[in-house]
Order: C-alpha cells, then sequence, then structure tokens
C-alpha cells in the first residue's frame, strides 16, 4: 500500500512570512518596513500587468512620524546594499511617500490616503500578496 502524500500546510508559523520568489532588495525594503511596525503591508505583482514597474510594495503606518519612520528604514537598509532610490516624493507631507526603486516602487501611506487613493483597486488586474504581519502567512489574491 502506497502512502498518500502529506498535505502542505499554507501557513506559516516562521518570523517571515512565506512569500513567492521576490527579488532580494524588496524583501529587504519588506523586512524594513515591518521592523518599523508597518501595517496592511501588500505587495502587487505588476510583471503581467504591462505596468511601468514590476511590484508595489504598499504599507501603513498610524502617524506622520512612523510614515517616515517606515520611508526612512527602507531607504537606509537598501542604501546599506548601494542601491539609492531614483525618485523620492511626499516626505515632507508624510501622507504618502513614494520610493522609485525603477523594479519596484515602495509606497508608504497614512491611513486615510490609502483608503482614500485605493492603489489596490486601481492596479485589480495585478496579482497580490498581503503580509498580515511579521508571523503570520500571507492571503494571495489574483485578479
Amino acid at each position: 500500500m502506497a502512502k498518500s502524500p502529506r498535505p502542505r500546510s499554507t501557513s506559516s508559523t516562521s518570523a517571515e512570512p512565506r512569500l513567492p520568489r521576490l527579488p532580494a532588495q524588496l524583501k529587504l525594503a519588506l523586512r524594513a518596513a515591518q521592523d518599523r511596525k508597518a501595517i496592511a503591508v501588500t505587495i502587487l505583482d505588476l510583471r503581467k500587468t504591462g505596468a511601468f514597474t514590476d511590484y508595489f510594495l504598499m504599507c501603513t503606518g498610524s502617524n506622520p512620524r512612523q510614515v517616515q519612520a517606515i520611508a526612512d528604514a527602507v531607504e537606509q537598509a537598501l542604501k546599506d546594499q548601494k542601491v539609492r532610490p531614483a525618485h523620492v516624493e511626499g516626505y515632507e507631507r508624510a501622507e504618502w511617500i513614494l520610493l522609485d526603486y525603477f523594479d519596484f516602487i515602495v509606497h508608504v501611506f497614512s491611513t486615510h490616503a490609502r483608503q482614500f487613493y485605493g492603489l489596490e483597486r486601481l492596479w485589480g488586474n495585478a496579482v497580490r500578496h498581503e503580509v498580515l504581519d511579521a508571523g503570520a502567512p500571507e492571503r494571495h489574491e489574483s485578479a
């Protein structure tokens, strides 16, 4: 009698959530955002949408100071790897900070700005990876 294969668990209990293959720099940006307690972290895979970049890393900070701290942490983590953003927008207002790294763009929002602009809705045809928190599995949604 042959053994039936053991079902694979879709949940993760490790400190780092299980995500699909992502570029190393994007993973580094994700970890930096998580280290600053970013909430509602979502990665949009835009490669099949004909977009101007491959990925969006989107997250939310609970106040302007945290929004800036998240952006600072991402920028510093990548700077340590000798990678600098091509463009930064919105830092002073800290409602929506955009860090453009060509292959991916980091969007750090205030709660209000994220709801108002609704990038997830605008890029609804992208594959979506939501990172629930640093220890929980992600939820996959595709259009």
